[in-house]
């Protein structure tokens, strides 16, 4: 058997749970079980692929297990920001095909979790309100929001193109140059939409949370083992994300990133008075390395995500998530001077999965094994409709978005360690000083 050797290190400070905590209880894996279907990892990928399993097989036996209690992920750990357009634009540029499927795929997941969130009436902050593309800088204008807008008139998508002024008038705050607004991109709480998707999955999925598998075999059979149980299935799905060559897939080809997101108290009705501009919007910078993520939620909160680092050993320092929140409350007071008692209440950290040329890990990797992970910074709609469309693969049922999706080809192999490491570490200083402007 394979072992598995590192497991997700989350602390509990993500700040969505403070908001809304309840949720059903899954169970832990107590015993030894066998299984049609076994999907590994709880996340948007995993929920997908469970359900649109059992939607195909309603006969089915599926098993979905999770190291943590689901909710306590990388998938409710982001901004929150369910983008419909793609999103990294200067290789797109060049492949407008390319653009067009990323667009179907990402148009796909939405409507998916649409069709949840209204079946079931999960409480997650749904708001269909668009996001800002923003720049800081001359640089941040010319080489990313311009390039946008020319992939935007080529796709016949709409948008506006907002000065510092026009901005200001929407935001409330002047730190931005000109910005890009999109009116498809939806807002929302995604711990409490993992939440609503879990508690509501078809009964024939059994999800056993708190349940890492400890080691896995893929041949004569595939065999999972756990602290307390074991599961053997037919097939077996990897939602793993940056996790995933620990299940001896993939190996060399994904690049596990460390994003910190810290969010502020409630704003009184008289700070928010002082904010002006729209009682909630979402930021997305020009520069996702360098720049800061930002939100204003519902409930009249501020979000800032800011601070990326490579961590290839899947691990991260708490001291530095101690930093990251005094960094964050600095980058706060510049912002909104007219905010000056606003304080941090919650920093957390993610671990997302990224990939040399922005491809996804999808597909049967080895017989019977198959990948949804590697979602390169946008794991709301591609963690989504990768889980949909792996189940689909599983169940050898036909969707033309397979083609789509098949497409965007493999991560690409990356130098083997140390040498990968120097690398990553020297590309991330070249883009933080390249685009120090757009900080």
């Amino acid at each position: 058997m394979k072992a598995i050797q590192v497991f997700p290190d989350n602390d509990h400070s993500i700040g969505w749970a403070s908001l809304r905590s309840s949720r059903l209880l899954a169970s832990t894996l107590q015993s030894d079980i066998e299984v049609d279907y076994l999907v590994v990892g709880a996340g948007l990928a995993g929920l997908a692929a469970a359900r649109r399993l059992a939607e195909n097989e309603p006969t089915a036996r599926i098993a979905l297990v999770d190291a943590e209690r689901v909710g306590e992920g990388a998938h409710a750990r982001n901004s929150g920001f369910a983008i419909d357009i793609p999103h990294n634009t200067s290789s797109m540029l060049l492949n407008l095909e390319q653009a067009q499927r990323h667009l179907r795929l990402a148009r796909a997941a939405l409507q998916y979790l649409e069709r949840q969130v209204s079946a079931y009436g999960i409480a997650c902050d749904w708001e269909k309100i668009g996001k800002f593309h923003a720049a800081v800088s001359d640089q941040g204008i010319n080489g990313v929001l311009k390039p946008t807008q020319q992939l935007l008139q080529a796709l016949g998508e709409p948008y506006e193109w907002l000065d510092q002024a026009a901005l200001q008038k929407k935001v409330g705050f002047t730190h931005f140059k000109a910005a890009i607004y999109t009116p498809g991109t939806v807002l929302l709480n995604p711990r409490t939409l993992t939440q609503g998707l879990v508690d509501n999955l078809p009964n024939q999925v059994q999800v056993y949370e708190n349940s890492p598998v400890m080691a896995i075999s893929y041949s004569p059979k595939i065999k999972a083992q756990t602290p307390a149980g074991s599961i053997v299935a037919h097939k077996v799905l990897l939602a793993v994300n940056a996790f995933a060559e620990q299940f001896d897939v993939l190996k060399n080809r994904l690049v596990p990133v460390v994003a910190y997101a810290s969010l502020t108290r409630p704003l009184t009705e008289t700070e928010q008075n002082e904010l002006e501009g729209l009682k909630t919007w979402g930021i997305t910078p020009a520069n996702a390395f360098v720049g800061v993520t930002m939100r204003r939620t519902p409930d009249q909160r501020l979000l800032i995500r800011q601070n990326m680092a490579y961590v290839p050993n899947l691990q991260s320092d708490g001291q530095h998530k101690a930093d990251v929140a005094q960094q964050h409350q600095r980058l706060f007071a510049a912002r909104f001077p007219m905010l000056p008692e606003v304080t941090i209440q919650h920093t957390w950290k993610g671990i997302m999965c990224m990939s040399a040329n922005m491809a996804p890990g999808f597909g049967e990797l080895k017989p019977n094994v198959f990948g949804a992970v590697c979602h390169n910074g946008v794991g709301l709609t591609r963690g989504t409709i990768a889980g949909l469309l792996a189940a689909d693969l599983m169940t050898q049922r036909d969707n033309p978005l397979l083609d789509d999706m098949h497409a965007l080809g493999l991560p690409t192999p990356l130098p083997p360690r140390p040498v990968l490491d120097a690398g990553v570490r020297a590309r991330l200083r070249w883009e933080a000083w390249q685009h120090r402007l757009e900080k």
